[in-house]
């Protein structure tokens, strides 16, 4: 057999047509996956099974117990992990009747950070599914004849069987995938971006660096960035980290990192079970502060079940918690990642060899853009672009996700830009960089996935968002040019009085007890229209006066919204008050997002004062705001064809269809 990590996975995967019948295709992965593991610790326990398994039976009944007799084991296996059942693969073949037994109780030997991701991929139910379907024998047997010893299989090599693995099922059941699995391409996209500037510092002996992605899903993201370390600085060491609340994804990640070194302690506890939003499992040093995050948090997952805990947090803890800088609207908690997995970035501190963080996610169009002036979205782009730690957006091709056909971004976070980047915002237009196809395996369709990028096109993008200039693909902006004042601009309210019949019974069902003044208004003002609300208030009450009455507010309130109406040609009522100016018009209150770059009495001057002469500001409610319109800034205008060429056209088609008519007719 070929020592090929392909060729191991195709191994693998033939293994799983056993399955056919009990299991959809979409549901293989349920067993494969955990068997994998299951094959894969038992070869590389093998050699010092033996002793495992005597030390165990030392060790009963003495005062070593849990964690610490879960130490001594690990210890004497060589691993992180250990299994002191006396049941190996080749032993679990030996009772075909009581196999499900015999393999739920290897299970429990192992120790507990391998029973925990058992019991998330909660394969004890699957095991007795396969052993009623009579299909549980063969399925140990044939994995019983895959060696995937050390020797013959490395860590890395196993990792990419794992790897293959994971995204072949992912694929298979892609109606679901995209909420935990994301195109390989992708990830290779944000994994260049993220390391972009930092060859020298990577490249340095001894550097360490560490990784978050709190929405690791079954852990891609994680496996392509040490990749990309392990093919372009393998001597700078990555260690990754992860966190996710789907419990077969979970398991997953843990399983295939739990076979790298690749946490701070090697305790293979870089991968934890919960929900962020409430649990954050990475709150204690070392793993509080991260140099780098890669995320493709679920689209528009909503917070409902975890907003009192949320807005808790905003409240009481402020910019000094997870998410001061702002809550989005309820149904869409993408920028609660972001915030959640910025707040545990490094600040540059050289001196203690703090280089700073960078972030990449993967949004969807909708945190651009959502939100006006003073909402929570645009509070935290705000707080994102005014701290100058936004360095650039990319806009990938539709359809390049296997759950969704929506556009998609990768947003770019640090807090050490380039000199030559500080104050500035890239904007990288990659929507039409694509080739049909799921993947580069497959030209099919992957359920919505139709589309992918190749290795050269994902490099011209690199290429492209390295060399920083303006381009067809690639705008430069300054901070300021996503910001803007929400400015208030009132009208006069103009009110027309006049007193009909109908008017004054709907007043008095209201007010009975005032007949007699409403009567004595209407002898002295007529039913006449007045376009002058002002003076004629004034008259009706020097009249309640004279009649020794004086109106309640309310009463006051109702005469005036019963007995006039707006009126474009009537007088303005003044606001009471010397030098008040006018009463604003509710109805004509309109609002104006004056660039941050541009004076705002300038801009009113040119923009309203024209259209709306009577026109003012109320500066007192202005407020900022920042949106990133992608489409605006990449438009481009094509000019509608001539008349004579639309012309010429219709005169075709009507050729041809009479053409037609006469072939049948004839």
């Amino acid at each position: 057999m070929a020592a090929d990590h392909n060729s191991f996975a195709n191994l693998i995967w033939q293994i799983a047509d056993l399955l056919r019948g009990p299991y959809r295709p979409p549901q293989y992965e349920r067993v494969m996956l955990p068997m994998t593991v299951l094959r894969r610790f038992d070869c590389v326990l093998a050699s010092t099974k033996e002793k495992v398994v005597a030390e165990h039976e030392r060790s009963k009944g003495g005062k070593v117990v849990g964690d610490a007799l879960d130490t001594k084991l690990n210890k004497v296996a060589g691993q992180r992990f250990h299994n002191h059942s006396p049941l190996d693969f080749a032993k679990l073949k030996g009772d075909p009747d009581n196999i499900n037994k015999h393999l739920v109780s290897y299970i429990k030997g192992f120790s507990a950070n391998v029973q925990r991701i058992f019991e998330y991929f909660e394969f004890e139910t699957e095991i007795e599914k396969m052993h009623e379907a009579n299909v549980l024998f063969l399925v140990v047997s044939k994995f019983a004849d895959v060696d995937l010893h050390p020797a013959n299989v490395p860590n890395v090599q196993m990792g990419l069987i794992f790897e293959n693995l994971i995204r072949r099922f992912n694929e298979l059941a892609n109606e679901t995938a995209g909420d935990h699995f994301t195109p390989r391409e992708v990830i290779r996209l944000m994994v260049n971006l993220l390391f972009i500037h930092d060859d020298k510092l990577l490249a340095t002996p001894g550097t360490v660096r560490k990784l978050l992605d709190p929405a690791c899903g079954t852990g891609g993201m994680l496996a392509q960035a040490q990749r990309y370390l392990r093919e372009h600085h393998a001597e700078a060491r990555l260690y990754v980290y992860g966190q996710d609340y789907n419990k077969r994804a979970y398991a997953t990640a843990a399983s295939d990192m739990l076979m790298k070194e690749v946490s701070h302690n090697g305790g293979g506890d870089n991968v934890r079970f919960g929900d962020i939003f409430t649990e954050d499992r990475f709150t204690e040093e070392p793993t509080d502060k991260f140099d780098y995050f890669l995320s493709n948090p679920p689209f528009g997952v909503d917070w409902k079940k975890q907003q009192k805990e949320i807005i808790r947090e905003h409240d009481k803890q402020g910019l000094d918690g997870r998410f001061g800088a702002g809550l989005p609207r309820v149904n869409d908690g993408a920028l609660l990642f972001l915030q959640h997995m910025w707040s545990k970035r490094e600040d540059v501190k050289p001196k203690e060899h703090k280089e700073g963080s960078r972030l990449a996610i993967v949004f969807s169009g909708s945190p651009m853009f959502t939100g006006g002036a003073g909402s929570g979205e645009s509070e935290i782009r705000r707080w994102l672009i005014e701290n100058d730690w936004l360095e650039a957006i990319v806009a990938l091709p539709e359809s390049m996700f296997y759950n969704t056909g929506i556009g998609t971004y990768i947003w770019v976070v640090t807090n050490r830009k380039e000199k030559r980047r500080k104050g500035k915002v890239q904007l990288l237009d990659a929507r039409d960089v694509w080739t049909a196809g799921g993947s580069e395996d497959s030209k099919r369709s992957l359920g919505d996935k139709r589309r992918h990028m190749t290795i050269a096109q994902i490099d011209e993008i690199v290429r492209l968002y390295g060399k920083f200039e303006e381009g067809p693909r690639s705008k430069i902006f300054d901070n300021t040019d996503f910001g803007y004042t929400r400015v208030t601009v009132e009208r006069p309210l103009r009110l027309r009085y006049q007193m009909i019949g109908d008017d004054k019974k709907r007043f008095l069902e209201v007010y009975p007890h005032l007949s007699d003044d409403i009567q004595a208004i209407e002898k002295a003002l007529g039913r006449n229209p007045r376009p002058n609300w002002a003076p004629t208030w004034d008259a009706i009450e020097a009249l309640l006066k004279k009649r020794g009455n004086r109106w309640k507010a309310t009463e006051q309130k109702l005469f005036r919204s019963v007995f006039t109406q707006r009126d474009a040609k009537a007088e303005a009522v003044p606001a009471g008050g010397r030098g008040a100016g006018w009463e604003a018009d509710p109805d004509l209150r309109d609002f104006e997002n004056v660039p941050l770059k541009e004076d705002v009495d300038t801009y009113f001057e040119r923009e309203v004062k024209p259209h709306v002469p009577d026109a003012w500001m109320d500066r007192s409610k202005d407020k900022v705001g920042y949106e990133i319109n992608f489409n605006r800034h990449f438009y481009v205008f094509t000019p509608p064809r001539s008349l004579a060429e639309i012309d010429a056209e219709l005169k075709k088609a009507e050729d041809e269809i009479v053409r037609l008519l006469r072939e049948v007719t004839s």
